[in-house]
């Protein structure tokens, strides 16, 4: 039996004005992003968590940078890295660029998980590196409970892989900064066992 808590990075700047960044932008968190991270410690620092995964972008790290300095055990696992936009990555946030993107999401949403932007990956080709860190995380047979901070688009398709969704139902995860899904592993099936979890922002309204 395995308790994983997966949530989604702080808010950086590009997310605040909504321009794509993927694997290929390294950005770090913003402020309010800060503050998501330190609200999300404040409300699970107690949980007894034997493992930090994240992906190999700095975002992730900012954000469980509190779990992090508790001393718990951390690994970087590039599987869990952002899908790679390509040439769109870090682009202003214009009609063309929205039209763009919506062409390729109605392609996903159509079957077609090999359609990619040029210089970027496909949901498939995500979807085989998820699968390699989801089989180092489960390999670990003394990590009862464990914590992996990733992003929006790749923890869609993970979520997708985990439930036997197909992955064009991937727009069924909502995923918003640091949100959080809490998924249980036992007899070699997963289980969504809390969905689309943002209490710890209620924490942070409240200051």
């Amino acid at each position: 039996m395995k308790e994983f808590y997966i949530i989604r990075h702080g808010e950086t700047e590009l997310n605040r004005l909504g321009i794509v960044q993927g694997r290929g932008v390294d950005s770090d968190l913003n402020d309010t992003g800060r503050k998501q991270g330190q609200a999300f410690f404040d409300h699970y620092q107690t949980v007894p968590f034997d493992k930090i995964y994240t992906s190999s972008l700095k975002r992730t790290h900012q954000t469980v940078q509190g779990f992090i300095d508790l001393g718990l055990p951390w690994q970087q696992l590039d599987g869990l890295d952002e899908l790679a936009w390509g040439l769109w990555e870090g682009q202003p946030n214009t009609e063309e660029a929205r039209r763009a993107f919506m062409q390729l999401v109605e392609a996903w949403q159509n079957g077609d998980y090999d359609a990619k932007f040029e210089g970027g990956e496909s949901p498939n080709e995500v979807l085989a590196r998820l699968k390699d860190a989801v089989a180092v995380m489960l390999n670990q047979s003394n990590e009862k409970t464990v914590l992996v901070c990733m992003h929006g688009r790749a923890m869609r398709l993970l979520l997708c892989y985990l439930s036997n969704k197909p992955l064009s139902e991937m727009a069924d995860f909502p995923h918003q900064n640091t949100v959080l899904y809490k998924v249980g592993y036992e007899n070699g099936s997963f289980t969504i066992i809390d969905f689309n979890n943002i209490d710890h922002l209620k924490d942070l309204s409240a200051v």
